[in-house]
């Protein structure tokens, strides 16, 4: 078997995808998902499609966890601050 026999999609390079908006990833692994669910691929196609699969949701962990962050430390701030009046 060789990556010969893999889509585009499927083979994205991982490294991209520090480069993906949340949106984006979502969307992404959407599609994956979308062509995993309705079948019909090989074996290792199938495989690289997972693998993406897990890289895309791992990003957009990434992203959500990074707007937890932001949140907290702007309720701390907001908490630490004087009130206004």
């Amino acid at each position: 078997m060789t990556a010969e026999n893999t889509s585009p999609a499927a083979k994205a390079p991982a490294d991209n995808l520090d480069a993906l908006s949340y949106e984006e990833a979502r969307e992404q692994l959407m599609a994956v998902v979308g062509r995993l669910e309705a079948g019909g691929a090989s074996l290792e196609e199938s495989l690289a499609l997972w693998e993406r699969g897990e890289a895309l949701a791992k990003r957009c962990e990434e992203w959500l966890e990074g707007a937890r962050r932001r949140l907290a430390a702007a309720r701390s701030k907001g908490e630490d601050s004087p009130t206004a009046g």
